[in-house]
């Protein structure tokens, strides 16, 4: 028996800081659990990199490598967690709850028939079963899942779990033979576009977000400002994004990304309810906002009564002095 984890990478070969929660995660459930922690990656992950998840105590790594692996197919990539999981006998698999943790993870429990659990935010109590912590209702409340099956599938939430080095070691890559047929592949990747220079959000630990206060895309900079001086990712609420203000990738609420930062900062944004489920398990949210009503204020540990176009250069020129 064993603890499988997956390594997923982007397209670089690199493991993100979300990948590194969920591994951490899963090496501490394999120590509660008194087993190993094995991890399984797909297509051009780095040799270093994936050995260098033996410094978080991962004991041995199996690769799929392959032209079926080059881009993400759900299908596919499920063949390699179950191949890892026969050869290990894995009695856990721990996924990042991520845009591929969440398609493999249920893919993953049907094939096993496993019992499943998305979003975990605090590691299995195994005092009464095995039994995970998560959020439902939006975020608003906690529910304890217990799962019963011989066979069990976790995907770990963002910001969640610390990352933690366990010392020096490293790990064992192994090559991992996966069966794939051309049917397999029901996926054809025709182009892809990948952003750079900026802060990913469901991995930053501090973001500024804007909404329709600022009145207009021409007056991003001010948060654009704020945000280099914090070091940290850009967001904005729905109807900036559909009026076009600002590109669809940086919305987060209910129907967009979900973040879990260190730091939220919400300017000119009255904080309805869709927005603040993707966003309240944030750990400190400030608020700024000229209306002193705004329901954003009642979710917010800290708030800031003003006009934005005050407050920005003000708090930019504040964060830039207290760094200098």
């Amino acid at each position: 028996m064993s603890v499988l984890l997956f390594a997923d990478t982007t397209p670089e070969g690199k493991i993100k800081k979300n990948v590194l929660e969920a591994v951490c995660y899963g090496v501490a459930a394999a120590a509660l659990m008194k087993t190993e922690a094995v991890a399984v990656a797909a297509g051009n992950a780095s040799a270093d990199a994936l050995s260098a998840l033996g410094r978080y105590g991962v004991k041995k790594v199996w690769q799929a490598e392959g032209e079926a692996f080059e881009r993400f197919d759900g299908d596919v990539y499920t063949k390699a967690l179950l191949a890892a999981a026969a050869k290990e006998d894995a009695e856990l698999l721990v996924l990042p709850h991520n845009f591929h943790g969440r398609a493999l993870a249920p893919l993953a429990a049907a094939r096993l028939r496993a019992g499943l659990v998305s979003g975990a935010v605090a590691l299995p109590l195994l005092e009464d079963g095995f039994v995970v912590k998560k959020g439902v209702f939006s975020g608003k409340a906690f529910a304890f899942v217990r799962i019963d099956s011989p066979k069990k599938v976790i995907t770990v939430s963002p910001n969640a779990f610390p990352v933690k080095e366990a010392g020096e070691d490293t790990a064992a890559v192994m090559p991992l033979e996966v069966p794939v047929k051309a049917e397999d592949i029901r996926v054809r990747v025709t182009s892809a576009e990948q952003l750079s220079g900026a802060v990913p959000l469901t991995d930053a630990s501090v973001i500024v977000s804007g909404g329709r206060g600022l009145k207009g895309p021409e007056n991003w900079p001010l948060l654009e400002e704020l945000a280099a001086a914090l070091g940290a990712g850009l967001a904005c609420s729905r109807p900036v994004a559909e009026a076009g203000w600002r590109p669809h990738h940086e919305h987060v609420g209910q129907t967009g990304l979900t973040v879990r930062p260190d730091l939220y900062m919400a300017v000119g944004i009255s904080g309805a309810i869709q927005h603040l489920a993707g966003v309240n398990g944030s750990k400190c949210i400030v608020a700024i906002n000229k209306d002193p009503d705004a329901p954003f204020f009642k979710a917010a540990d800290y708030g800031i009564a003003g006009d934005a176009f005050e407050v920005l250069p003000r708090l930019t020129e504040a964060v830039k002095k207290y760094k200098s």
